[in-house]
């Protein structure tokens, strides 16, 4: 699920920021960018991350502020950046591909572009602080998803409301469905040219032709589908993969009531049926 996060906290005469960015995925992909300060504590943050937001494509990144006008204690190490660069330059001119139209966004990801000065070791009151900050972070993006699955909620609620709706749609066309089969198959008989049938055979093929057409069963398990689905929409968090499955389910039904309906009108309701369901799916991704 979308969202964002963004939490700061002071300690030792720095402010730490934390800015969490999530979009859509069906697991947890994260990209960590942080001062190399801080590296020890990635394993910790990583599992934190990945037990608060357990799904997308999330960007984690930590900057740190020099408060009181006081010497900064990073440089950019434009010795390395030099040499990335004409490494790059070199690489687009053999590979024949356009070189970064924005440098300072490339080499600024690239390892060692930034250096620390004085002690390595982690102070732990910054390493407090960044732990504060991020959780206020997880707390501010997991604010964001709540917002979008009660969105979510909602927009399921309607679809699965309105496929109910074309479901009951269905019944009249096929109250006069097999009367008229019937009676097709009775014209179309009365025009071959032969000499006699078996009429009790003909009533028994008949008869199972149309009992191949019947979808009361596939009305039925489709009005469970559609129960389960909300049901399991209300149910706790972490159904979203269930869901997905309970949409292919669904889907199953629909598309054999299309290949059973015979009929246009029938066929018309299933195809709006196929549209909902497919926008219940693209949702469905987005679903924890």
């Amino acid at each position: 699920m979308t969202g964002f996060g963004r939490a700061s906290s002071v300690a030792a005469g720095k402010r730490i920021t934390v800015e969490l960015k999530s979009l859509n995925s069906k697991q947890l992909d994260l990209n960590v960018r942080m001062p190399s300060i801080f590296r020890e504590l990635e394993i910790e943050l990583r599992h934190t991350v990945l037990a608060e937001l357990e799904r997308g494509k999330v960007e984690l990144t930590v900057s740190v502020e020099t408060l009181g006008g006081g010497e900064a204690s990073t440089r950019l190490n434009t010795a390395v950046l030099a040499d990335y660069r004409r490494q790059i330059a070199a690489a687009s001119a053999e590979l024949g591909i356009p070189e970064p139209s924005d440098w300072w966004t490339v080499l600024m990801r690239m390892p060692d572009s930034v250096l620390t000065d004085g002690n390595d070791s982690l102070d732990p009151a910054l390493a407090d602080a960044l732990r504060g900050a991020l959780a206020a972070a997880v707390e501010a993006i997991n604010g964001h998803r709540r917002a979008e699955g009660l969105r979510l909620e909602s927009f399921f609620a309607e679809r699965i409301a309105a496929i109910e709706g074309l479901l009951a749609e269905v019944e009249p066309y096929e109250a006069e469905r097999v009367p008229r089969i019937r009676a097709r198959i009775e014209d179309g008989l009365s025009k071959i040219a032969v000499a006699d049938y078996d009429k009790g055979r003909l009533e028994q093929e008949m008869i199972f032709y149309i009992e191949k057409l019947d979808i009361n069963e596939e009305k039925q398990r489709l009005r469970q589908h559609l129960r389960y689905f909300t049901e399991t929409l209300e149910g706790p968090r972490g159904q979203g993969k269930k869901l997905g499955f309970i949409a292919q389910e669904m889907g199953r039904e629909i598309n054999t009531l299309g290949s059973k309906s015979n009929q246009a009108d029938m066929q018309a309701i299933v195809v709006k049926m196929k549209d909902l369901l497919e926008q219940i799916k693209e949702q469905v991704l987005n679903v924890l």
